[in-house]
């Protein structure tokens, strides 16, 4: 299939209702509107292809940026090559799909997060904190946890609304996994005050530290 091709199909999949909860969710207005299942389906058709990916990359579509994640193997990709994917990045919603099939999968993706942990690009901060947040849930070893709490205490109140949600997941890992921390964090937490109110469906634990930790750890006891 060709990238109009591919357009056309995505296109055809797309409505409006869909497409105003994007446009409210913060996606740009070159967006269709599809269902994420519906792009799942379209890449189980279309396998894997490197060159093809990067041309629905560059359209700047939403969806056909969300197709390419799914349609790349990390491996093909130098280290260059996914810092430009990442900084050229249109929504959250897809810095989430290439952080998860593509920038966790990737070789050089230490030595990315290093360099992502002091970018200005909100992008690439963003992916950098998703892969801390990640070290942290997975007990790696390497981080100097005191020093990125005092970061998070620090920034985190001024930050783009795209790092902070990673810089909060990271906040939450620390309490959650390292009871050494515990106190700080949902002191800090509840201090920065982020996501208090977020609206949270009958059942589901909300993205406020104070209220995630706790729920995280009654489960783990």
């Amino acid at each position: 299939m060709t990238v109009d091709q591919i357009l056309g199909q995505l296109e055809s999949l797309g409505d409006d209702a869909r497409r105003a909860h994007n446009a409210r969710a913060g996606a740009p207005g070159n967006q269709f509107g599809v269902k994420l299942g519906d792009i799942r389906t379209l890449a189980k058709t279309i396998k894997a292809d490197r060159e093809l990916a990067l041309e629905l990359w560059e359209t700047g579509n939403v969806e056909a940026q969300l197709l390419a994640t799914l349609l790349i193997k990390p491996k093909s990709l130098s280290a260059d090559e996914l810092d430009a994917l990442t900084r050229s990045t249109t929504c959250s919603q897809v810095a989430d799909w290439l952080n998860a099939y593509v920038v966790a999968q990737h070789p050089a993706k230490d030595s990315l997060r290093e360099a992502w942990m002091k970018a200005e690009d909100r992008w690439a901060a963003r992916a950098g904190w998703n892969l801390t947040a990640s070290r942290v849930n997975k007990g790696l070893d390497g981080l100097d946890l005191p020093a990125l709490l005092d970061r998070i205490e620090r920034e985190m109140p001024g930050a783009m609304p795209e790092v902070q949600w990673t810089m909060n997941n990271t906040l939450a890992a620390i309490g959650i996994h390292h009871p050494e921390h515990r106190d700080r964090v949902i002191a800090m937490g509840e201090a920065i005050g982020l996501y208090r109110d977020w609206p949270v469906s009958k059942g589901c634990t909300p993205p406020y530290v104070p209220v995630w930790v706790e729920a995280m750890v009654k489960r783990q006891r």
